[in-house]
C-alpha cells in the first residue's frame, strides 16, 4: 500500500468536519489553577521550595529543549538540528540540507519535503522536552506556593504548546499538561487550544502584575530563584523591578496568536490584540526572551550545524536577500567554499564558477548530493553561514524577539487595530531591530547598512543561477521594495511586513513558516520533487503542516478517534490548518484560482452558508479533494467553516472556485 493510500485509510469513517465547531477554553484543571492572592508565610514557601528543588532543576532542562537542548544541556547542534534544520528551516526555504545521508541517524533524506521517518517529527521535540520539565511541577501541590513560579512554568508550557499546533495540527493538550502517561490520549483542536492558552494568559499576565504586592522576603527569594532557573533575560532585578518582563512575554504571545487568527476569526483577533498591547507588550530589546549565548556560556547551535555541512543557504533567500540588496547579502553568508564545476545542462550557469566568487544558494527541494568532502558532493561548496563574524557576535537563541512584536503591531495597524501606533512605525522600528547580532556586542555590521536599506524603493533585477546545471536560472519572484509608501494597497503593505518580519526572524524558522503558509508571504521559489513526500501534494504546492506519520498503533488509534476529527482533514502534508485560509483580509470571501472562462454562475457565501446562483450542477470539494456535497440546479448549501473547492457547470461552460466559508 503506498504511503497516500495508507494516509487517507487513516482518516476512514472517523474523518467529519470540526471547524465550525464552537471550542471552549479547557483550563479548568490542577495545572492551570494560579492562585495568586494567596498569602504564603515563610514558612509555607520555604518548604514547598525544598521539595520542589529537583523538580525545578529538571524544568530548566526541559526548557532549554526549546532551542535544542536535551538531556540536561544547554541547546547544542544535534538536538538543534533534529528539532530545526531537517525540516522547518528548509519548508520556510532560509536553507537547504547539501547532503542525503545520514548515517548516524539511520536515514536519509530525499529531499526537502521528504516523509522521511527518520526526521519528519524533529520539530515537536522542543515540546516534549518542555512538558517532560514543567508538567510534573505544575501538577505538584508545592508549587501553589510559589504561584508566580507555576505561572512561569504554564507559560512556557503554552508557548512550545502553540509552537507543535502550529506545525502538526491538534495534540492531547489537556491530558499531556495533566501529566497523563499512558493513551488513550485525547487530540484537542487547535481552536481549543488556542483558547485555552489565552485564558490561562490572562490568570498569567494577573499573577505577575501581583507580584508588586508581595512582601519584600518573598521578593527576594524569587528574585533568586527567577534568575537562577529562568534564565531568559539579561540583567533582571525581579526583586527591584516586579515581572513586568514576563507579563510582556506573555501578552506577546497573545499578540502573536491573535496574529495567526486575523483571518479565520477576525473579531476574535482584534480583541485579543488590543488586549495584549494596552496591558503591555515587547517594548524593548531588553525586554526580548532569549537563550543569550554571550551570557550562558555556548555557542548558537547553528554555527555548528554550518560548519559540519548539513546545511548551506537556500536559493531563495539568497534570492530574496540579493533582490532587495539586504545588508545579510553582505556578510551574514559566505561566498562558495571551492571551484563548483557544471555537471547538468539546466541554466546559464559558467563551466567552472571559481572559489569565493558569490552568495550560492541551493533550491530546496533538489536532490543533495552523498558525504559532506566537498570533492564528492558540490553541494558542500555552496554559502554557509560566516561562522567565525557569528562566533564573535554571539546571536543569542530567541524566543521572542523585539523585531516579531513590532512586525506583529505593523500587521494589526494594518487591519485597522489599535496598536498603540501606526503600521509604518512599527514597520520601520521592526527592521533597524531585525539583526540576528547579540545587541550588546560591538562591530555589528546590520548597522553599517541599515539606513540605506530602509530607503531601497524597488528590487533590483536579479536571476538565480544554479552553478552545478541542475536546476534552471530562476528569475527573482520579489517585486516590492523595502521604503513604506502609505499609498500602496493593504496586500502589497502586508507582504512588505511580512517579508521583512521573515528576514528579521531568521533562523527561528517556525514562526516564518507560519507566517508563509497564513500569508503566503514572503514570495518564494516553489519546491522541486514535491513527490518525495506523502503523494497529497502536486508540483508547485506547498506543504502545509507536518503530518503525524505514525507507525504506532495505539497512537494511530487515537488519531483515528480524535485526532483526525480535530483536524478536519486527513494527515497529510496538503492539509490545512486551521487559521490556513487562503485569504488574507476577512472581506475578502473568494479567491477565484482556477478559471477565467465567462460563466453564468455565481458562487458567494455568508453566514456559514455558501449561495450558488446560475448553475445547472456544481460539485463541492474540500482542501483534500474530497467531494463534500453534489447538487443539480443548486441554490444554497450549508457548510462547516473552512476552505472550499465549488465546481460549477452552466450551459456546458465549466469554472472552478475557491471560497471561505466563516
Amino acid at each position: 500500500m503506498n504511503i497516500l493510500a495508507s494516509k487517507v485509510l487513516l482518516a476512514g469513517a472517523a474523518f467529519c468536519f470540526s471547524l465550525g465547531a464552537s471550542a471552549q477554553a479547557v483550563n479548568n484543571n490542577k495545572a492551570d489553577q494560579i492562585d495568586y492572592n494567596k498569602e504564603i508565610s515563610q514558612t509555607e514557601y520555604t518548604t514547598s521550595y525544598n521539595a520542589l528543588r529537583v523538580q525545578i532543576g529538571q524544568a530548566l532542562s526541559g526548557l532549554y529543549g526549546l532551542r535544542g537542548g536535551k538531556n540536561g544541556e544547554m541547546p547544542g547542534p544535534h538536538a538543534y538540528q533534529y528539532e530545526f534544520c531537517l525540516g522547518p528551516d528548509n519548508y520556510c526555504q532560509y536553507s537547504c540540507v547539501p547532503h542525503s545521508d545520514f548515517p548516524y541517524g539511520n536515514f536519509t533524506l530525499r529531499s526537502t519535503y521528504d516523509l522521511c521517518k527518520g526526521s519528519i517529527s524533529g520539530p515537536k521535540a522542543g515540546y516534549d522536552y518542555v512538558r517532560q520539565g514543567v508538567v510534573p511541577i505544575l501538577n505538584d501541590d508545592n508549587i501553589n506556593n510559589i504561584p508566580e513560579l507555576k505561572a512561569a512554568y504554564l507559560l512556557f508550557y503554552d508557548y512550545a504548546a502553540i509552537e507543535n499546533v502550529d506545525l502538526f495540527g491538534p495534540v492531547p493538550y489537556t491530558d499531556f499538561k495533566n501529566n497523563r502517561d499512558a493513551s488513550p490520549f485525547t487530540y484537542e483542536s487547535m481552536k481549543t487550544v488556542y483558547y485555552t492558552v489565552e485564558a490561562n494568559i490572562r490568570d498569567i499576565v494577573a499573577c505577575f502584575k501581583n507580584f508588586s504586592n508581595r512582601p519584600d522576603w518573598y521578593k527576594k527569594n524569587l528574585n533568586s530563584v527567577f534568575s537562577g532557573q529562568l534564565p531568559f533575560y539579561k540583567n533582571v532585578n525581579y526583586q527591584k523591578n516586579g515581572m513586568d518582563v514576563l507579563a510582556r512575554f506573555a501578552n506577546s504571545l497573545k499578540l502573536r496568536m491573535a496574529i495567526h487568527i486575523a483571518s479565520v476569526e477576525p473579531e476574535t483577533a482584534k480583541k485579543w490584540a488590543e488586549e495584549a498591547v494596552a496591558s503591555g507588550v515587547i517594548e524593548d530589546a531588553s525586554q526580548e526572551v532569549a537563550l543569550f549565548t554571550s551570557t550562558m556560556g555556548f555557542s548558537h547551535p547553528l554555527i555548528q550545524v554550518s560548519e559540519w555541512g548539513d546545511s548551506r543557504l537556500s536559493a531563495s533567500f539568497e534570492s530574496l536577500l540579493m533582490s532587495l540588496d539586504h545588508p545579510y547579502s553582505k556578510y551574514l553568508f559566505r561566498y562558495n567554499s571551492d571551484p563548483i564545476t557544471k555537471t547538468g545542462t539546466e541554466g546559464t550557469a559558467p563551466a567552472m564558477t571559481q572559489p569565493d566568487e558569490r552568495l550560492v544558494g541551493m533550491r530546496d527541494g533538489t536532490v543533495p548530493g552523498i558525504g559532506q568532502a566537498v570533492g564528492a558532493n558540490s553541494y558542500i561548496a555552496f554559502s554557509k553561514l560566516d561562522n567565525e563574524y557569528l562566533g564573535e557576535m554571539m546571536p543569542p537563541c530567541y524566543i521572542m524577539k523585539l523585531s516579531e512584536v513590532q512586525f506583529l503591531r505593523a500587521e494589526g495597524a494594518l487591519r485597522g487595530w489599535n496598536m498603540g501606533g501606526t503600521a509604518q512605525e512599527f514597520y520601520e522600528a521592526g527592521i533597524r531591530n531585525a539583526f540576528l547580532e547579540d545587541r550588546d556586542m560591538d562591530g555589528n555590521r546590520y548597522n553599517e547598512y541599515v539606513d540605506d536599506y530602509m530607503n531601497i524603493e524597488k528590487p533590483l533585477d536579479y536571476t538565480y543561477v544554479d552553478p552545478t546545471g541542475n536546476t534552471p536560472d530562476m528569475p527573482s519572484v520579489t517585486k516590492i521594495g523595502v521604503k513604506w509608501n502609505e499609498s500602496l494597497d493593504r496586500e502589497t503593505k502586508l507582504e512588505m511586513i511580512i517579508t521583512q518580519k521573515y528576514i528579521a526572524s531568521f533562523p527561528y524558522s517556525f514562526e516564518a513558516w507560519v507566517d508563509l503558509r497564513r500569508t503566503g508571504y514572503p514570495k518564494l521559489f516553489p519546491v522541486l520533487n514535491v513527490a518525495d513526500g506523502d503523494g497529497s501534494l502536486k508540483q508547485g504546492d506547498q506543504m502545509r503542516r507536518i503530518p503525524w506519520a505514525s507507525d504506532d498503533p495505539q497512537t494511530i488509534k487515537d488519531l483515528n478517534t480524535t485526532g483526525i476529527p480535530a483536524l478536519g482533514g486527513p494527515d497529510l502534508m496538503a492539509t490545512r490548518l486551521w487559521w490556513d485560509t487562503g485569504v488574507n483580509f476577512p472581506d475578502a470571501t473568494a479567491i477565484n484560482t482556477v478559471n477565467n472562462n465567462k460563466s453564468e454562475a455565481t458562487v458567494r457565501t455568508a453566514d456559514g452558508l455558501l449561495f450558488i446562483e446560475g448553475a445547472d450542477h456544481a460539485w463541492v470539494y474540500d482542501t483534500a479533494g474530497r467531494l463534500v456535497n453534489e447538487s443539480a440546479n443548486p441554490s444554497t448549501v450549508r457548510l462547516a467553516k473552512g476552505i472550499y473547492v465549488v465546481k460549477t457547470q452552466s450551459n456546458g461552460v465549466k469554472a472552478s472556485q475557491k471560497v471561505v466559508v466563516r
